[in-house]
């Protein structure tokens, strides 16, 4: 960071070269399938030259996967929390409206998503979301309990207790987004969201009582 606050120049500007590329493949997407993209395809659409690609990327796969993992990010921060009120309409805004968000983002970049969470997908892109949900799940939980996020918060599921539930959670929604991808999203996000909520607060009731974020790791856990 300069003294200013603000972070230095050349930062900014990979951080704007990386989302360039990123938008050029999101934008492909739409158009082909991932498997047939190239690099010189992105270059073109991003505008940008076939060496500064590969100063960011080794191929279109690790591109796809940076792509996937920050737009994963920003829809998890949107997840509702899974508490015993939020399923009650009376205690405010329809919980559903942010599965609805998650699920309507998949279906529009569903090429992507469908590559890299499918049978022949990324394992990295798969862990990766699994940790921040499973992150994310825990942290609502501890929020309910105690109204407060866990301490010392992290996004890292390595870095909070072994939260069972949160896990279970956390494999149950890729489980569910990647069936529906591969099925061709038969389902309109509404509908999707609406039969995956209660599923998701029932699971989430298992640890009732317990607060997850005040569980103590136990050694080999």
């Amino acid at each position: 960071m300069t003294k200013d606050g603000n972070p230095p120049t050349g930062d900014r500007r990979v951080r704007r070269t990386q989302a360039a590329l990123q938008r050029a493949l999101i934008q492909l997407v739409q158009e082909q399938d991932l498997s047939q993209i190239s690099v010189a395809d992105v270059v073109e659409r991003a505008e940008v030259g076939r060496s500064t690609f590969y100063d960011h990327y080794r191929d279109v796969h690790e591109l796809a996967e940076a792509a996937c993992t920050a737009m994963i990010d920003d829809l998890i921060e949107s997840l509702p929390d899974l508490s015993a009120d939020s399923a009650d309409p009376t205690h405010g805004p329809d919980p559903t409206g942010s599965l609805r968000t998650f699920f309507a983002n998949l279906a529009e970049h569903a090429g992507l998503y469908h590559s890299l969470l499918g049978p022949q997908g990324s394992a990295r892109v798969i862990d990766h979301v699994r940790r921040r949900i499973t992150t994310a799940v825990h942290a609502a939980a501890c929020r309910c309990a105690t109204g407060d996020s866990p301490p010392g918060h992290t996004t890292s599921s390595i870095d909070i207790p072994h939260d069972v539930p949160a896990a279970f959670v956390a494999g149950a929604l890729i489980g569910v987004a990647a069936d529906w991808l591969h099925r061709g999203c038969p389902r309109t996000p509404a509908e999707v969201a609406t039969l995956t909520w209660p599923l998701l607060g029932s699971l989430y009731q298992l640890e009732a009582g317990t607060p997850p974020c005040r569980q103590e790791s136990r050694p080999g856990s």
